[in-house]
C-alpha cells in the first residue's frame, strides 16, 4: 500500500498510522466492516464501523485517483510533454479536482476557437502580448497577416491571439483555484421561472425567483431546483457577483499598463465569459448536487437504520390484514415462525358490507390458529379496518397493531415473493409481508430494496450508485448488529451476513432442506464452498437457538471459545455456567486472560455476551393507537392534540403518520423552542409523538402540525 495512501488517511479521519496500516490490511484481505468492528479490536484500536467505512471508502477513492494519474501521466508522456517538475506536481495530487486541472493543458480537445488560432500561426504572437512588454500590439499583428494562413487582417490576428490567451488562462492551475474559492465562498445559486412555463411549473413557484449563498443553500432546496432545471421549469445558475470575478481575472493576468495588457485584458474577460465561467457553474452544479446527495444519502440511511431496528413483536401467532374496500379485505394466518398457514378474503366495507360474515370468520381465526396478535397494513381503508377489528370480541386479549405497508406491494410483486409463495397471488403475499413486518421488521424488509420504502428525500434524484453503496451498509450493518437465527432465516437475511453473500446464502438453505435444522456453528463448515475465510467471518454473528453448545447462541466468536474454556476451567466449572451465574463471572479477573491476539477490548466484549447471550439488541415492541376521534381528513381541527408515529425524517421536518391517510408535517420550526439544524436531534423514526394540528390544507393534502404544544 503506497505511504501516501497511509497518510492521507491518518490526517483525515484522525487516525493513528498503525490503526489505518491494520484497517486496511484486514479490508485487503477480505474482512468486512462489521468483522473488523466486532473483532478485531485490538488490531484497529477499537475503530468503529463508521470510521471503518470512511476508510475504506477513502480507500478506494485513493485507488481510483491513482488509476487516473496513471491514465493522466501516460497521456503526457506519449505527448512529450513531460516535466519532471509537472510529474512531482501530478503524483502529489490527492483530489480528483486538482489532477484535473493540472491535465486540462494537455487533454486532447476537439476544435477550439484558440486551437484555430494556433493552427493559423498565431501563439508567438499570444505570447508576445501576454509578456505585457511596451510594444505597439498592431505592429506585432501586423507579422502575423498572412493570406496563406487565412488570417487577413491585423485584427484577426489579435482577436486570435486573444483566443488563445483566453485558454491560456482557462487552463490555468492557480487561477482555477483562486475562482474555485470565490465560487465557494461568495457565488449565490439562482433560479427563474423559465418564460411560458408558469402554470406548469407551478409546484415550483417557491423557486420562480430565488436567489440564496451557494455555501449556505441546504440539501432540499438544492435539490428542489435542480430538479425543476432538469424539468426545463426553471433556469438554475451558480455566480458570485461579476465584478469581483472580473477582478480576480484581471489582478491574476495582468502585471503592467500599456497597450498589450489592454489585449490581455479583453482576453481574461472572454475567457471568464465564455469559459471559465461556465465551468466553474458546471463544477459548483456538481459539487452541490454531491453535497445534496451526501446529506440525502445520510437522512436516508438514518430512517432506514432506525426503520430496520424498529422493536419486534416476536415469535407470536399473527392474523394480518391487507384492508380494501371494493375488493375485501385480505387475511392471512402466520404461526409464529411467521410461516402462511390460512388465508381467505372478506367483505366488512362498502360496497358489499358484509360486517356479521367478516366478524364470525375473525373470531372463528384467531380462536382456530390462537392468535395473539393482528397486524393490519396502514393503506386504504386501514382505518376503518381497524375500527371493525377493535369492534370484535374476542375470548382473549388479543393486540390488534397497525403497521407501515410501505413497499409491501414491491415485495408481494417480486421474484422474492414469487419464489417464496408461488401458488399465491399479490395481495396474499402483501398481507403475508404486513403480519411479518410485525414480528420481525428486520427479517422482512431485508427482501426490499432500500429504495422502495420510503423513508427519504429525492431518493430518486440522488447519484444511485451512491445510495444503493450506502443502504446497502446500512442493510449489513443492522443485519449483523442484531444476529441472524441460522435454522429460520430467509436467504435474503442470509445474504446480508458478513462473509456470506446470495451464493453461499442459498447453499444454506440447499443444505438445511437436506439435512435438516444446524446443530452447531461448525456444522457450516458443511455446506458447499463455505471455507474457513467465510466461516471466520460470519461465525460470530450467527445464532443457534438451541445448540449443544450454548456460546452457539451468542455473539462469542468460536475462535475465543476456548478463552471461555479457560474462564470456567479456572473456576471447576462449565462455559454454559458462566452464562446462569452471575456469582461465577464476578469472580474472573479478565486481565489474566490476555494474550498477545486477545486483549482487553475483546475479553470485556465476551464477558457482557456471557451476562446476555443472544441478546437482540432492538428496543422491546411498543403498543400503539391512533385517536378514535379522527379517520380522515375532514375530522381533523386545527388545534387538535393528537397521537401519531414518526414515519419520514428529512432536513426540513419530520412526517408524522395520525391514521388520516396521509401523512402530516413537523416543520423543523415547529419542532423545539430552540433552533435544531438537524430533525434527527429531536425525533426518531417509528417514535410515538403527541402532536398539535396547525392547519390542514384538504385540496392540496397537506397537514402542518407542531410538537410545541402548551
Amino acid at each position: 500500500m503506497p505511504k501516501t495512501f497511509i497518510d492521507t488517511i491518518v490526517r483525515e479521519l484522525g487516525i493513528s498510522a498503525v490503526q489505518a496500516e491494520n484497517t486496511i490490511s484486514l479490508l485487503e484481505g477480505g474482512a468486512t466492516v462489521p468483522f473488523i468492528a466486532r473483532y478485531r479490536k485490538e488490531l484497529t484500536g477499537s475503530l468503529d464501523e463508521v470510521k471503518i467505512t470512511q476508510l475504506r471508502n477513502r480507500l478506494e477513492q485513493l485507488k481510483d485517483l491513482e488509476k487516473r494519474k496513471e491514465s493522466v501521466l501516460k497521456s503526457i508522456n506519449e505527448q512529450g510533454l513531460m516535466t519532471p517538475e509537472l510529474e512531482r506536481e501530478i503524483n502529489a495530487c490527492t483530489t480528483l479536482t486538482r489532477l484535473e486541472d493540472l491535465y486540462l493543458p494537455y487533454k486532447p480537445k476537439k476544435k477550439t476557437r484558440a486551437t484555430i488560432a494556433k493552427s493559423k500561426g498565431l501563439e508567438p504572437l499570444a505570447g508576445i502580448l501576454m509578456q505585457q512588454g511596451n510594444i505597439d500590439p498592431e505592429a506585432e499583428a501586423e507579422r502575423f497577416v498572412s493570406s496563406a494562413q487565412e488570417v487577413h487582417s491585423v485584427e484577426e490576428a489579435l482577436s486570435g491571439a486573444r483566443d488563445i490567451i483566453a485558454e491560456w488562462l482557462n487552463e490555468d492551475v492557480h487561477l482555477r483555484q483562486k475562482m474555485r474559492l470565490l465560487f465557494n465562498k461568495e457565488a449565490l445559486v439562482i433560479s427563474r421561472v423559465i418564460k411560458g412555463k408558469e402554470a406548469e411549473a407551478r409546484k415550483y413557484d417557491d423557486y420562480f425567483d430565488y436567489s440564496e449563498a451557494f455555501r449556505k443553500v441546504p440539501s432540499h432546496r438544492f435539490m428542489a431546483v435542480l430538479r425543476g432545471e432538469r424539468e426545463k421549469c426553471l433556469k438554475v445558475t451558480i455566480e458570485p457577483d461579476q465584478e469581483k470575478a472580473l477582478d480576480l481575472m484581471k489582478n491574476h493576468a495582468i502585471k503592467a499598463r500599456n497597450a498589450a495588457a489592454m489585449e490581455v485584458e479583453k482576453a481574461a474577460a472572454d475567457s471568464y465569459k465564455r469559459l471559465l465561467c461556465p465551468s466553474m457553474v458546471t463544477e459548483a452544479k456538481q459539487f452541490g448536487k454531491e453535497r445534496a446527495d451526501q446529506k440525502a444519502v445520510t437522512y436516508f440511511a438514518d430512517n432506514l437504520r432506525q426503520l430496520l431496528l424498529a422493536p419486534p413483536l416476536g415469535e407470536k401467532n399473527v392474523l394480518a390484514i391487507d384492508p380494501g374496500f371494493r375488493t375485501g379485505c385480505k387475511v392471512v394466518c402466520l404461526n409464529q415462525q411467521g410461516n402462511l398457514v390460512h388465508n381467505e378474503t372478506i367483505y366488512p366495507h362498502p360496497p358489499e358490507s358484509k360486517v356479521k360474515e367478516a366478524v364470525k370468520k375473525i373470531q372463528f381465526l384467531v380462536n382456530a390458529y390462537k392468535i395473539q396478535a393482528i397486524a393490519i397494513g396502514n393503506g386504504t381503508a386501514s382505518r376503518e379496518t381497524e375500527r371493525f377489528i377493535r369492534s370484535i370480541r374476542f375470548d382473549n386479549d388479543v393486540m390488534a397493531v397497525m403497521v407501515n405497508e410501505s413497499g409491501a406491494s414491491v415485495y408481494s410483486a417480486s421474484s422474492v415473493a414469487r419464489e417464496e409463495f408461488p401458488e399465491y397471488d399479490v395481495t396474499v403475499r402483501g398481507a403475508v409481508s404486513i403480519g411479518r413486518r410485525l414480528m420481525d421488521p428486520l427479517a422482512e424488509l431485508v427482501k426490499i430494496d432500500p429504495k422502495s420504502i420510503g423513508v427519504g428525500q429525492y431518493q430518486h434524484d440522488i447519484d444511485q450508485n451512491v445510495l444503493t453503496s450506502k443502504l446497502e451498509d446500512v442493510v449489513v450493518s443492522c443485519v449483523n448488529k442484531v444476529g441472524v437465527e441460522l435454522n429460520t432465516a430467509s436467504k435474503q437475511l442470509l445474504t446480508y451476513v458478513s462473509g456470506v453473500g446470495p451464493v453461499l446464502a442459498q447453499n444454506i438453505i440447499d443444505y438445511r432442506k437436506e439435512k435438516g435444522a444446524f446443530n452447531s456453528r461448525k456444522e457450516l463448515k458443511k455446506v458447499k464452498r463455505f471455507g474457513p475465510k467465510a466461516f471466520e467471518q460470519a461465525a460470530g454473528f450467527i445464532r443457534i437457538r438451541h445448540a449443544k453448545n450454548p456460546l452457539d447462541n451468542s455473539a462469542i466468536h468460536p475462535e475465543s471459545y476456548d478463552i471461555v474454556e479457560n474462564m470456567a476451567a479456572s473456576l471447576g466449572c462449565k462455559p454454559g455456567d458462566l452464562i446462569k451465574n452471575e456469582a461465577l463471572r464476578k469472580q474472573i479477573n479478565i486481565k489474566e486472560f490476555i494474550t498477545k491476539e486477545t486483549g482487553l477490548p475483546t475479553l470485556k466484549d465476551i464477558m457482557n455476551e456471557l451476562a446476555k447471550p443472544g441478546l437482540d439488541p432492538r428496543k422491546k415492541f411498543d403498543f400503539f393507537e391512533f385517536s378514535n376521534e379522527v379517520y380522515s381528513l375532514k375530522d381533523l381541527k386545527a388545534g387538535m392534540v393528537l397521537p401519531g408515529i414518526v414515519t419520514n425524517i428529512t432536513a426540513f421536518g419530520a412526517f408524522v403518520d395520525l391514521g388520516v391517510h396521509q401523512d402530516g408535517l413537523v416543520h423543523i420550526s415547529q419542532m423545539a423552542p430552540r433552533y435544531v439544524s438537524d430533525p434527527h436531534e429531536v425525533v426518531k423514526l417509528n417514535q410515538k409523538v403527541d402532536v398539535k394540528v396547525l392547519e390542514v390544507d384538504i385540496d392540496r393534502k397537506r397537514i402542518s402540525l407542531s410538537l410545541l404544544i402548551d
